[in-house]
């Protein structure tokens, strides 16, 4: 029996060890405000410089010190003003320009933190004059920290797991009245410790990985978030597990047990706000009906620790008295049942909701990232019902059982002379088959892990609403991205020195009027000017082209900024470079056009 418990302690480390690892190393989640709009345009070319850079998003975003970064044509930081909400609202960020900015493209790099605490970040450009060759900007996905992600991410998940395994012990003890022999002490303080280091090490990492910089730990920093929001309530989750801790030690000292009724009550008037610390940081916090969503929230994040952390309450309950049924009684099942079924209905009324709010609609389930990684949820969590209604259908024949034998009517004995008795029924066993009850449990267990992760990945999923909504005014299927499609197409003469790429931008690359902007390097990366360039566009599967875009020579680069593109599809890009009157070359490659 020890060797089965070793073994099964091993594997759970080993699982846990390799789930941290992969939630760690995974690439960082799409943030949750969506860029609305912008002024300047991605993009545009303007007669005269703009005096200041604006930036509307779907919901409100916090400032960060260095949330813009202006780059001038020759790839030089310009001196800002500093980063401040437009009057219009805090879903509005703007930033002064200098006075005087030269000809040439601007490019912009930017970074605000979103109403439901998760930073974004994006890109775009602008033109003063006329269009120049620049540096690509830089890809969102580059600005995070791979190292304060990996720790912020394994901290948030063990946040979640531990709050559960809390409250779910604490609904277990109260509700279902485990013997006081049950050991359930250790996992408790356990999960309260857990819970402490890892909302302790939020707070530390909270300032960089807003900014994206490396782990610190400086004053500066943590008095930042100790001024935003989500630094608030992460203070305040902190308070609550202190002020818990310090009453547990006082009754401790003074050797004094409370009553199981008011165990209860201190129990649920810590949970609820110690919800909130989550609900309230988290998605619920921004987007519609936000009262009525951190509600909903807040119920589903309390049933959901009812349901899974008693589940791992009672999985360890039934481990331990394994080698002696006797005691653990029948009730400690049948009232955990019960309470599972109350726990699953609000689970399934908060999250059909929860579903409605963030999904915004049907197209949204498969077409974002949000309703893919909500329907591999529903998939766990109907897994998970699937091995639940087993644990309940095993209690439901053992109560039967007991019932049936405790109501049967008392054997009156024959005269000798009468007919032969019957042969008795089996008499129920004196203890119930607690083993197949503890393996349906186990797979609860092991499926309610993968159920929790899930749940951890979504609250760092843009919700599928938003992303839609940002689609909707964009035009483009990812906010914050350059609305423009760039290809590189490589070239070579056969002589020396002949050789090199040229660069074409379709701004946007969708349906409709769009420029076209096409640089030349040479072989050394640098920018080469050639007497001659024809780009052109055919759509075989339309039998459509080729269409010459009639770009011409803007000085260092060609250009046209009026052509139009009659059809989406994944059309074929033709380059004809021209570096002498007798060297010519024609490269192709292909480019996808949306509408």
């Amino acid at each position: 029996m020890r060797d089965r418990h070793r073994r099964t302690r091993r594997l759970t480390l080993l699982c846990a060890a390799l789930f941290l690892l992969l939630l760690g190393t995974a690439a960082p989640a799409s943030a949750h405000a969506a860029l609305r709009a912008t002024d300047p345009a991605d993009g545009t070319v303007l007669r005269t410089a703009p005096q200041q850079l604006t930036l509307t998003f779907t919901e409100s975003v916090g400032l960060l010190t260095d949330s813009f970064r202006v780059y001038d044509p020759h790839n030089h930081r310009l001196r800002t003003g500093p980063a401040e909400h437009a009057t219009d609202g805090s879903d509005t960020a703007r930033v002064s320009l200098p006075a005087k900015l030269a000809t040439g493209t601007y490019t912009v790099a930017w970074r605000v933190v979103s109403a439901d605490s998760h930073p974004v970040s994006g890109a775009l450009t602008f033109s003063v004059g006329r269009r120049t060759a620049t540096t690509a900007p830089p890809a969102p996905g580059t600005t995070e920290n791979p190292a304060t992600a990996a720790l912020y991410n394994i901290a948030r998940c063990l946040a979640y797991l531990s709050v559960a395994v809390l409250l779910g012990t604490a609904a277990f003890v109260a509700y279902c009245r485990p013997p006081k022999t049950a050991p359930l002490r250790t996992p408790a303080l356990a999960a309260a410790w857990t819970l402490l280091a890892a909302t302790t090490a939020l707070f530390v990492l909270r300032t960089p990985y807003e900014e994206g910089t490396a782990p610190t730990l400086s004053v500066s920093s943590l008095t930042h978030t100790a001024t935003t929001r989500p630094g608030a309530l992460l203070l305040a989750r902190l308070a609550l597990l202190l002020l818990a801790a310090a009453a547990v030690a006082l009754l401790r000292f003074r050797r004094r047990r409370l009553p199981r009724r008011t165990t209860l009550m201190v129990a649920a008037a810590l949970s609820l706000p110690l919800a909130l610390t989550w609900t309230a940081a988290e998605h619920a916090s921004a987007g519609i009906q936000v009262p009525l969503a951190i509600t909903s929230a807040t119920l589903h994040l309390l049933a959901m620790a009812a349901w899974l952390g008693g589940l791992a309450a009672l999985l360890r309950t039934l481990q331990r008295t394994a080698s002696e049924p006797a005691a653990l009684p029948l009730s400690v099942p049948v009232r955990f049942s019960r309470l599972a079924f109350a726990s699953v209905t609000v689970l399934v009324l908060t999250g059909v909701y929860q579903s409605w709010r963030g999904l915004g609609s049907w197209q949204a389930l498969t077409d974002t990232t949000y309703g893919r990684t909500l329907l591999a949820k529903l998939a766990a969590v109907t897994a998970l019902l699937l091995a639940a209604a087993c644990s309940r259908t095993w209690t439901t024949r053992v109560v039967r059982a007991r019932a049936t034998a405790a109501t049967a009517p008392a054997r009156i004995p024959e005269p000798a002379t009468g007919p032969p008795l019957p042969p008795e029924p089996p008499a129920p066993p004196a203890h119930p088959p607690y083993p197949l009850l503890r393996r349906s449990v186990l797979a609860e267990a092991a499926v309610s892990v993968l159920v929790l992760a899930l749940t951890t990945l979504l609250t760092s999923t843009v919700p599928g609403r938003a992303a839609t909504e940002a689609a909707a005014r964009t035009g483009t299927p990812t906010a914050g991205l350059p609305t423009a499609s760039v290809s590189t197409i490589p070239f070579d003469l056969g002589t020396p020195g002949g050789h090199g790429k040229v660069q074409i931008t379709l701004d946007p690359g969708r349906v409709g009027r769009t420029s076209v902007q096409a640089v030349v390097y040479g072989p050394d990366g640098g920018l080469s000017t050639v007497p001659e360039l024809r780009v052109t566009l055919t759509l075989a599967a339309q039998r459509i082209g080729p269409l010459d875009t009639r770009v011409t020579d803007r000085g260092g680069y060609w250009a046209t900024d009026s052509f139009d593109l009659p059809l989406p599809g994944t059309w074929t890009m033709k380059a004809t470079v021209r570096t002498s009157d007798i060297d010519q070359v024609t490269v192709s490659a292909p480019v996808r056009v949306t509408r």
